[in-house]
């Protein structure tokens, strides 16, 4: 097996789709995500998978539970599952992020390059890994 071994912080700059996913293991996936200014990823709930996000580029606030937390490069947040969550982009740039789900949530290899392409997506993670 070779894993996943790359410079993600170039990997998530580079990204100017709303999500790509880059390698889904057994029990965790690594998704990045580019938020136009005034987009968000919607409320969502996890209720079996916890959630990291760290923020590479850009402005937002990450809603946990009804608490706003703003962020911006450099930041780390995690989201337990069960906890209704929203990333909003803030700011006047594009907002680039990386997230680690575990277990995954998503097919491998899925490229949503627009939010109203990801909204009309009802792919989940059929089992299928990278390797």
């Amino acid at each position: 097996m070779k894993g996943y071994v790359d410079d993600i912080e170039k990997a998530t700059k580079r990204n100017e789709s709303f999500r790509r996913v880059l390698y889904t293991g057994a029990n965790l996936q690594l998704v990045v995500m580019t938020l136009k200014p005034g987009e968000e990823i919607g409320e969502e709930t996890h209720d079996d998978r916890d959630q990291f996000f760290r923020i590479e580029d850009g402005e937002g606030t990450i809603v946990i539970d009804g608490k706003r937390h703003p962020v911006e490069d450099d930041f780390a947040v995690i989201v337990p599952a069960g906890a209704l969550h929203n990333v909003i982009n803030t700011g006047k740039e594009p907002l680039k992020l990386y997230t680690v789900y575990g277990p995954p949530e998503h097919k491998d290899g899925t490229v949503h390059r627009t939010k109203a392409e990801a909204d009309a997506s009802h792919e989940h993670f059929d089992g299928k890994t990278t390797e």
